[in-house]
């Protein structure tokens, strides 16, 4: 490689596999891995039960907390995985907010005037890996771990933010790209399954693959 690779990034909607990729790649590699602080988030639980009164309060918090990592990426010496992308909470989640009504446009204006100003003092990921899931794929992954704040999340609100991927991605020029459609792939639990993925990434990264 003609350069260190520092800053691997994965995307995807909520339950699309992004965390358990993260551990895997991360192990895989050796990289150290940034995971989105959900469990610690002080906002969440909130959120999920008045999506009005806190949208803001929590794209702000994950917005300065992806911030704060990738500053921390570019000054170390390690090479990291990150799980999701501060693009993500601009281009899907913040306006995905503003649009459902659930974001006032001042709080939105601000909002994006922050991130504007955030990401002229950063480089974007060596590589973006994207995982693309349909609905069906991110409900069972939902299910399947039983978070209690995602058990009111509604069908049509998801299908919104894989509209909002579909089109971010289409036209995503920052750097490099990794689809993943992850609908028949099972990396958590097949060997097989997680060696095809890993072939993938070894490959964009040495710039193998187009």
């Amino acid at each position: 490689m003609s350069k260190k690779i520092k800053h691997v990034a994965i995307a995807g909607n909520i339950g699309a596999g992004k965390t358990t990729l993260c551990s895997k790649l991360g192990q895989h590699f050796d990289w150290d891995v940034h995971y989105e602080s959900a469990d610690d988030n002080p906002y969440l639980s909130d959120f999920y039960d008045d999506m009005k009164r806190w949208s803001f309060n929590l794209q702000v918090y994950f917005l300065h907390n992806r911030y704060g990592q990738i500053l921390g990426i570019q000054e170390g010496e390690r090479t990291v995985i990150q799980d999701r992308t501060i693009y993500e909470d601009a281009y899907i989640f913040a306006p995905n907010l503003h649009d459902m009504g659930l974001m006032t446009t001042r709080d939105f204006n601000n909002y994006t005037e922050l991130f504007e100003k955030m990401t002229k003092r950063i480089s974007p990921p060596d590589l973006l890996i994207y995982l693309r899931a349909g609905i069906g794929t991110l409900v069972a992954h939902i299910e399947n771990r039983g978070r209690d704040y995602e058990g009111s999340m509604s069908l049509d609100y998801l299908k919104k933010l894989n509209n909002r991927y579909e089109s971010w991605i289409s036209t995503y020029t920052e750097g490099n790209i990794l689809i993943i459609d992850v609908d028949n792939l099972d990396f958590a639990n097949k060997p097989e399954d997680l060696g095809m993925v890993v072939e993938k990434v070894q490959g964009k990264l040495h710039g193998l693959f187009e």
